[in-house]
């Protein structure tokens, strides 16, 4: 007799098909590294508990719901209220689901590194958001607002890739807005009106059945570089394509963020705001003024995923590398983001320039032509292969094939027909 198939998760059309093998394959994984630490008893069980249904405050009106985590990466269950058990000896798995049919309750670690299973839907994630960052480079024009980009992306996102969900809150920063590293939150909900000669500095990611991506897209909004615009860009872009180069199984990913300061700063040197030794500049930390954020981080069922930092590594404490989301080796089948920036960030350019050890260096004459550029910031989704990477984000990136891209004619994206 044969095998029953194995259900899968589809949403039609042209929407990526999810097998639930990637979770019987995650739960034996967890089983596996149980059984081989220490301190694991024999017939042990794993039980957890799946995110819960909310409502809006006092109402009845249920909030949108995504799974929590690590639950959906061991049952790859959508809905609300379930719980799971694991046997860990047996690996066998028992799924308690009180408010749905019975035929459901049937379904059938390390979330580090990525199974062949696991790659196919961040393929699909990267491949989906790709386009939907594409088809907003065509339809950006000044005069928009910053939340049209937004509903735009999301719209696509859904009807062309079946994701409900985004990733994470959309940043959508045009002109100062985009040196604002977290813009988009409630407080500045994606809400400027786009002017000619801003940069764009959209970061959007999709999420399709809890897997994520995070790309960011950089470019001008009326299609065209300025001269300052096509510098800054090609600095974040030499440090994007150097780092993604040397990034390999077993390279430290602290080096990497070190990297991406080193040709940033040597960048900006040729540009003219910053003068003097690369190397005396690294040992003031001055690239964390250009780019405060880490370098990436790992991707996954969290934009942010886990794993980042195992008991036996430390957060190195330097401005910049503090805030760097992953301390160890870069391992063969993990997914990482590569997202250097350079912003020009008021606060911290008058800090810096208060600090004879870091305002030495600075050409302050120069500097204040770019005080509202905002920032240019190029984020990508790679997967570490065993020697080197594959990239999965699909975008214009040159300065000439942006320009390029965005001079096509824009087609118009709607789900209705228009009314003659």
């Amino acid at each position: 007799m044969a095998a029953a198939p194995q259900p899968v998760f589809w949403l039609g059309n042209d929407t990526l098909r999810v097998s639930a093998a990637l979770f019987a394959e995650n739960r034996r994984r967890l089983c596996k590294g149980l059984k081989a630490k220490d301190g694991v008893v024999q017939q042990s069980v794993v039980v957890l508990q799946g995110g819960e249904q909310k409502q809006r405050y006092c109402t009845d009106t249920d909030l949108l719901f995504r799974q929590e985590s690590f639950f959906h990466w061991a049952f790859g269950v959508t809905e609300a209220d379930c719980y799971g058990a694991i046997d860990v000896d047996s690996g066998k798995s028992i799924l308690f689901v009180p408010k749905l049919p019975e035929s459901y309750a049937t379904w059938m670690g390390d979330r580090l590194l990525k199974t062949d299973m696991e790659l196919e839907v961040l393929r699909y994630t990267n491949r989906i958001s790709s386009e939907a960052h594409k088809m907003i480079m065509k339809h950006v024009k000044p005069g928009l607002k910053e939340y049209e980009m937004e509903s735009l992306f999301q719209h696509y996102c859904y009807t062309k890739g079946g994701m409900r969900h985004t990733s994470y809150t959309c940043i959508c920063g045009t002109g100062h807005n985009s040196s604002t590293l977290h813009y988009g939150h409630a407080g500045a909900p994606n809400d400027k009106t786009i002017v000619d000669g801003d940069m764009c500095l959209f970061d959007m990611g999709g999420e399709y059945y809890c897997y994520t991506s995070d790309i960011t897209c950089s470019f001008p909004a009326n299609g065209k570089f300025t001269p300052d615009q096509r510098a800054i860009y090609e600095a974040v872009h030499k440090s994007s394509r150097t780092v993604m180069a040397a990034i390999k199984p077993g390279v430290k990913w602290t080096d990497m963020h070190r990297l991406a300061d080193r040709v940033h700063l040597e960048e900006l040197v040729k540009i003219g705001i910053l003068n003097g030794s690369v190397e005396d500049m690294l040992k003031v930390h001055l690239g964390s003024v250009f780019m405060p954020h880490g370098l990436g981080h790992l991707l996954g069922i969290d934009v942010h995923d886990v794993g980042g930092y195992p008991e036996d590594v430390e957060r190195i404490q330097e401005p910049g590398l503090r805030s760097l989301r992953m301390g160890r080796l870069v391992q063969e089948r993990m997914v990482l983001t590569v997202e250097p920036g350079i912003y020009f960030i008021n606060h911290l350019l008058d800090q810096a320039l208060a600090d004879p050890t870091q305002s030495c260096f600075i050409n302050n004459q120069v500097l204040a032509r770019f005080r509202n550029f905002g920032g240019v910031r190029i984020e990508d989704d790679i997967a570490v292969t065993a020697d080197g990477i594959e990239l999965l984000t699909c975008v214009p990136r040159t300065v000439e094939e942006i320009e390029a891209y965005m001079a096509e004619s824009a087609k118009p994206f709607s789900p209705v027909a228009s009314k003659k």
